[in-house]
């Protein structure tokens, strides 16, 4: 039995759709302390390969959302039932996006993020000896 099983035997008894909790309640569960880790958001995504912890929920049919790392609080929400041959919606979505472009999923993600002074000649060299020969 591994340290989280216990979360994976709590969310599967659990009735409600959703499974408001707080980290407290969950270490109370599982009868520990959650890593140092748990105080990134990047912790608690859906991501089977992200930890051991997210494995166990997923397993247990539920997502993480409304995560509050402040509050130290977040809800578990179950997954709807998948239907033999039944595509999720989204993997549909995926699908209909990577038909309509061929570009890298993460292109323009930073868009916005960099701002240029107006006036800024991004053509000039940053070092004014850029490009001449230095005599030893």
């Amino acid at each position: 039995m591994g340290k989280y099983t216990p979360l994976g035997d709590y969310l599967r008894a659990q009735q409600r759709n959703e499974v408001p909790m707080t980290f407290a309640q969950i270490e109370r569960v599982i009868g520990g302390t959650l890593p140092h880790s748990h105080r990134y958001r990047a912790w608690w995504s859906n991501n089977a390969f992200n930890s051991v912890m997210t494995k166990v929920w997923l397993d247990a049919g539920f997502r993480s959302a409304d995560v509050d790392i402040e509050k130290r609080k977040l809800v578990f929400r179950k997954l709807a039932p998948q239907e033999p041959g039944r595509v999720s919606e989204d993997a549909v979505g995926n699908v209909e996006r990577a038909a309509v472009s061929k570009r890298h999923p993460m292109f323009g993600a930073l868009k916005g993020l960099v701002r240029i002074a107006p006036g800024t000649d991004l053509t000039d060299p940053a070092d004014p000896d850029w490009g001449r020969m230095r005599e030893t």
